[in-house]
This record gives structure tokens, C-alpha cells and sequence, in this order.
């Protein structure tokens, strides 16, 4: 075990290789509050990648209802009870994680689900926490609550897969950091869905082997973003590449949303992985609940999203949301419009702060017709 450098927990830790970062990372962005779970993202995937014999349990893509859903089953609940105290001082994480708490003989705590666990990939699907009480209703504040969480593989930095295969079969790309499993060294010993702590790798009875979400590196090495980010109805993702924490580019949307503002935040970073799809955190869930699902910096991410309007810069980053296939490099926030470009400096699309509005008169001159406007 080396010693690396892991920024969302503000300190070194411990994993089975040296640090060695990608030229440029594959990273996501996921809006929880505007995710309406219309599971258009699942099915994106689904048909694309995982139609054949053998993947009927995958769901590279999946949405849960939290805080009663999970695929597999307790797939979070399970590996958190493992680490134990998993405590903070200020933004520095002073629990163990996956890797430093592995017990003796292997490379990082886990646990393999049983079969069974696969079987149900909507349970606590729109189930909310609490109860609604008898003559109860609305006064401005719900004392009941879910969200809908958006799960795609991480392509760590850190991965835990990729530590625990013995063929070594799992890599990560040095161009794009998407973590891939080479299907002729994998032997199908499940290591890696053992050890993933997202539960994001699967094992297919076929042809026993492993699989997992590839980023739809085809699209990626053409300059577009993943099926699930273009076929998300809510435009709640973007795809870009983040940078370096010691290399920032301020007009890099990805890197403007995760690493300047810190309004987007990793999910479960006191695993160790440095997960690369970041949440903006869901605005009306109990603070300890998000705490221990995002981390620290919770309420300081809650309160810059509530003040969005009042942060131009902000505001062009999250309007690039689901307005362009392609992928967005640079962004610039002008006068009355968000401009993203591409890493050829092209520009790919333009989004106005405000949708114009249009009212017809009353009276059309022209054909001598009243128009009634509903508005």
C-alpha cells in the first residue's frame, strides 16, 4: 500500500498503486433537484449496451429513490456499517476507507451481493421517509421527504475494482480516465463486484465474465457526451472533463461547478475512490442525512444553489445542461446568453438567461380575428 493524494478528503491515504492521474478525467455532473425519475436514462443505457444474454440484471445506469431505494439491494447501507465512524474534522475526512480498512489478505472492504439482491431494481421506488399524519397538509415546509439519485459508474480515480482484480484485467485510460475491464484477461471472479463500493461492476453468467458502464468512450473520442447525459429529459447532467486540483481552468464548466464553487459534490467521498460524478445536493433533505452521503461541504453547495440567479457565472454553467450533445471545453457567460465551446474553440451552443415571451394582441388586424391569450 502506497500513499496518494485524495482531494475530497483533504489528506493522503492509502491504495494499492501510486498516484497517477489521466491527462484529463471523464466527470460528470448530476442536478438531484431536477431529476423527475422518469428512468429515460436507464433505458438510454439499457438498449445500447446491456440488451444481450447475461446482462438482464445490468443497470450501468439507474435511478433510486432514496432514501428506501437501492440496486442492488442495501448496496450503501450494507458497506457503510462496515467502515464504522466515519468522522469529519472540518473537510478533512479522519475515518478509514475502503482501502485502509480492508481486512487482512485483500485490498479493499467489500461485500458480494447475493443474487437476490439483483431482483428488485425499483424497490423504495417514490416510497417517502416518514409519515403523512391524519388531517395533515401543506404549510410551506414538507415534514416528509425523498429525491431521486442518478447512479452511473464513477470512473474513480481511485478505483477499488481496479485494485482488487488479481488478473489485472481492469485499467484506466491514461487519455480519458474511463475505467474499462479487459474482457480477454477477466476470469470472472468477481473481485471487482466485490470491492466496488458503488456496486457498479457486474458479473454476466453468459460468458463469465465481468462488465461495467464503459462512458460511452465512442462518443467521447468524437467530442459528444454519453447517451444518459443526451437522452436526460430534465437536463439535469453534463459531461466534461475535470482538471487537475492543481491545474483548475475556472472556464471549464465541470471544473467551475466542482472544484471553484463546490456546489457539486462526490458521492460518499469517505469511501477514498475520488468518484467522478459530483450531485448537486437535493435542497429539501435533513442536513445529517446529506452529511454523510456527500460530505462537509453540504450546506455551503445548498446555499450557493439557492442563490444561483444572483451568480452570472454560475448560472451560464448550469444552463449548458442538456442543451448540446456535444461536449462543452470552455463556457463564457455574456451579457444575455451562456456560450459553451468545444476543445477546438468552436462554438456549440448558445442559451439565453431568460426565454423570450411572445404575447399575441388581442385583435389580429390582419385576418380581422380576436386572438384570446390564455397568459
Amino acid at each position: 500500500m502506497g500513499d496518494v493524494q485524495n482531494w475530497q478528503l483533504n489528506r493522503k491515504m492509502k491504495y494499492p498503486y501510486e498516484e497517477k492521474r489521466p491527462r484529463r478525467q471523464v466527470a460528470y455532473v448530476f442536478d438531484t433537484n431536477k431529476c423527475i425519475a422518469c428512468q429515460t436514462c436507464t433505458v438510454a443505457c439499457k438498449t445500447t449496451w446491456t440488451s444481450g444474454r447475461g446482462q438482464e440484471n445490468m443497470f450501468w445506469n439507474n435511478v433510486e429513490t432514496k432514501p428506501y431505494g437501492f440496486y442492488p439491494k442495501a448496496w450503501d447501507v450494507k458497506l457503510l456499517n462496515k467502515l464504522g465512524s466515519q468522522k469529519w474534522g472540518g473537510t478533512t475526512y479522519k475515518g478509514k476507507t475502503v482501502f485502509e480498512s480492508a481486512p487482512f489478505g485483500e485490498r479493499a472492504q467489500g461485500y458480494l451481493p447475493e443474487q437476490s439482491e439483483y431482483a428488485h431494481p425499483n424497490i423504495g421506488e417514490d416510497e417517502v421517509s416518514g409519515v403523512v399524519d391524519k388531517g395533515a397538509f401543506f404549510q410551506g415546509i414538507h415534514n416528509v421527504w425523498m429525491f431521486y439519485l442518478a447512479r452511473i459508474c464513477n470512473h474513480c480515480t481511485y478505483p477499488a475494482c481496479l485494485a482488487a482484480c488479481p488478473r489485472k484485467a481492469i485499467y484506466k485510460r491514461e487519455e480519458d480516465g474511463v475505467v474499462l475491464v479487459d474482457q480477454s484477461r477477466c476470469r470472472g471472479y468477481k473481485e471487482c463486484v466485490k470491492a466496488c463500493p458503488y456496486k457498479k461492476s457486474f458479473y454476466n453468467m453468459v460468458t463469465r465474465t465481468s462488465e461495467k458502464c464503459i462512458a460511452c468512450y465512442p462518443l467521447l473520442e468524437k467530442g459528444e457526451q454519453p447517451r444518459c447525459v443526451q437522452t436526460c429529459i430534465g437536463k439535469i447532467r453534463l459531461q466534461g472533463w475535470l482538471s487537475k486540483p492543481q491545474a483548475v481552468n475556472p472556464d471549464n464548466p465541470i471544473d467551475y461547478i466542482v472544484h471553484v464553487k463546490q456546489v457539486a459534490l462526490p458521492l460518499y467521498p469517505q469511501f477514498g475512490l475520488e468518484p467522478n460524478v459530483y450531485y448537486v445536493p437535493p435542497i429539501n433533505v435533513p442536513r445529517e442525512f446529506l452529511l454523510q452521503m456527500f460530505g462537509p461541504r453540504v450546506d455551503k453547495a445548498i446555499e450557493l444553489y439557492r442563490q444561483v440567479k444572483a451568480d452570472k457565472k454560475l448560472l451560464a454553467a448550469f444552463l449548458l445542461f442538456g442543451n448540446t450533445p456535444k461536449i462543452i471545453t470552455r463556457f463564457e457567460a455574456a451579457a444575455k446568453e451562456a456560450i459553451g465551446y468545444n476543445d477546438k474553440g468552436d462554438e456549440v451552443v448558445r442559451v439565453p438567461y431568460t426565454e423570450p415571451f411572445f404575447q399575441r394582441p388581442l385583435f389580429d388586424s390582419k385576418h380581422q380575428v380576436y386572438r384570446h391569450n390564455t397568459a
